[in-house]
């Protein structure tokens, strides 16, 4: 990793995973600091040690002063304001996010003429917690941090970004956002919503059912502790790419109903998905190595590397 002096960073938004980069970014030597909307929120970081305000125009104007990286953390529905107030008080800033679907946030960015200086980002850590009282500097280590390859990404603000990441503890993965959306609803969006459907299933059961209820329960419907709110800002953006995996899901589902009514058999779908899991476990990351950002057709090769599996793990 490069040695180069850390520029700073304001995060907008001191939840779950904007609170947890504030305290990932401050442990590792940035200069940072947010915005919470929540006046409790933001007092709660305070006592904690961390520099958040509820002021907005004033975590802007000090981004501004600063040439800091601002980092969009709040939910979908919430991203218009920040980039209105961006727009106003610190349009020169780097500027990234960490929403879970990008296409919707690209759009947004170029509506308020931001485009220049943006590079989308997402973490792919979490937990069902929310609020500042859930953070923690260590969520993003070994995870995978999606980071914008879309043409007319620009190399400077790329490279603050992914050296942002990487700082972190997270390995980066390019991808353009329309590949990203689609992805997140397979491995993201559809799982929310499954967990949601399972936890149904079994409180429908009654007491009983809940009583029995044990591992595969647990896990199944973990993400379904989410709060709702929240649960509807992740997917509901989404929901073009999120239609046609749940009609895919909803096809394989009718197939193994029709097979257990007619055979008594789930063997299909058991053995679809086990050999699914085993490639899952099974798979290796490699290093990308060799592009530079800013030279020739640097964007789509990181496309095509991040495509075949391959992460960052360092900026040369």
């Amino acid at each position: 990793m490069t040695s180069a002096k850390k520029a700073p960073v304001c995060v907008l938004g001191t939840g779950l995973i904007g609170g947890s980069l504030l305290r990932a970014a401050v442990a590792a030597g940035y200069d940072a600091w947010g915005y919470n909307r929540s006046p409790v929120g933001a007092r709660a970081a305070r006592a904690d040690g961390f520099d958040v305000t509820e002021d907005l125009p004033a975590a802007l104007r000090r981004a501004a002063e600063n040439n800091a990286l601002i980092v969009v953390a709040v939910p979908m529905p919430a991203v218009d304001h920040m980039l209105s107030a961006i727009a106003d008080y610190a349009p020169e800033c780097a500027l990234t996010d960490v929403v879970s679907v990008k296409g919707p946030v690209a759009a947004a960015v170029r509506e308020h003429g931001l485009a220049a200086r943006y590079v989308g980002g997402h973490p792919m850590a979490g937990t069902s917690e929310s609020g500042w009282a859930a953070t923690d500097p260590a969520l993003f280590r070994d995870a995978v941090w999606a980071v914008g390859v879309d043409q007319g990404t620009r190399a400077d603000p790329w490279t603050r970004v992914v050296r942002l990441a990487l700082d972190c503890g997270s390995v980066v993965v390019p991808v353009v956002a329309a590949e990203h959306d689609r992805a997140v609803a397979r491995i993201s969006h559809l799982p929310h919503v499954l967990a949601e459907a399972l936890a149904a299933a079994g409180a429908t059961g009654g007491d009983l059912a809940l009583g029995l209820a044990a591992g595969s329960f647990r896990d199944g419907t973990r993400v379904a502790g989410t709060a709702p709110d929240l649960v509807r800002a992740i997917c509901e953006p989404n929901s073009a790419a999120l239609l046609e995996v749940l009609d895919e899901t909803l096809t394989a589902l009718a197939a193994a109903r029709d097979s257990l009514r007619d055979k008594q058999s789930l063997a299909d779908l058991v053995e679809a998905g086990h050999d699914a899991r085993q490639r899952y476990e099974s798979a290796r990351r490699w290093e990308i190595t060799g592009i530079r950002p800013g030279d020739q057709d640097w964007l789509e090769d990181l496309r095509a590397a991040g495509e075949r599996g391959g992460v960052i793990t360092r900026l040369d």
